[in-house]
């Protein structure tokens, strides 16, 4: 029997099939729960903080704010639902790192100068038959009343020859940008904090273009990839992260007793 085909994908989701379709079945259509990780409370962290800071006048940005922000966030995230059970081996470390990305941030970018019209933002669109979903982390306007997109990465950044799959993620929100507002962006960038480094490109016609050609090909290998409930794994070094490893049959696992977790955690 056919598994379900998901009705829309998010960057995250186009990056997890063309990674691995097996871990992206487990994750979007079998939906087995995956355990929160240090990794991820932590980017969720710096996100926060970081939209809070933006949520400040211009002139009260600085780097006192931005570690008051930190400290609230942390209640926030470490003390909410999806993280409140997670258990670090090392809470000071956890802290001094988070604290350390917020700093770096400073070192990118003068957040007093930033106008942000759009904080965590959520957009959707269609594109044929399939809806693209995405959450911007800031939108706003240039000195020239542009609109630019930025996408926080609390990572750190990929070699040059990587760098196009990279902004693949923030070029779909572009195009979110474009269909929702009808207004293309002048820019999209990536602010890598642990580098720290910006990555910037143009959104273009042939950009845009590509895009929508890579997605739609993406959906069309998931929509035949549930039809023949084929999705496979593509072992490699990012395996030994992964939440699903042990139902993966490249180490010996069987994908069908995923079935279990996902019953026992209901």
């Amino acid at each position: 029997m056919a598994l379900s085909v998901p009705y829309s994908l998010s960057p995250s989701k186009v990056a997890s099939f063309k990674g691995c379709a097996l871990a992206f079945r487990f994750s979007v259509i079998d939906r087995v729960p995956e355990p929160p990780s240090p990794a991820a409370a932590k980017g969720t962290l710096v996100h926060r903080a970081l939209e809070l800071l933006h949520c400040r006048p211009p002139d009260e940005r600085n780097v006192d704010a931005g570690l008051a922000d930190l400290a609230r966030a942390s209640d926030e995230v470490l003390g909410g639902e999806e993280y409140g059970a997670l258990e670090l081996e090392d809470p000071d470390a956890f802290a001094a790192s988070a604290e350390d990305l917020l700093r770096r941030y400073f070192l990118i970018e003068d957040p007093t100068k930033v106008a942000a019209i759009g904080l965590e933002l959520k957009m959707e669109a269609q594109l044929g038959s399939l809806r693209l979903r995405g959450v911007i982390d800031r939108l706003e306007l240039d000195e020239d009343g542009e609109l630019v997109v930025t996408d926080y990465k609390t990572g750190k950044a990929p070699p040059a020859r990587h760098e196009r799959g990279r902004l693949d993620g923030v070029q779909f929100y572009a195009y979110l940008c474009e269909s929702v507002l009808g207004r293309r962006p002048a820019r999209v960038q990536l602010l890598y904090l642990a580098d720290p480094l910006a990555i910037v490109a143009t959104p273009s016609d042939q950009s845009v273009r590509g895009l929508e050609g890579r997605v739609g090909a993406i959906w069309q290998a998931v929509v035949r990839s549930c039809e023949r409930e084929d999705f496979r794994p593509n072992p490699g070094p990012l395996c030994d992260w992964c939440s699903f490893k042990a139902w993966c049959p490249a180490y010996g696992g069987n994908p069908a007793e995923a079935r279990g977790a996902l019953f026992s955690a209901a």
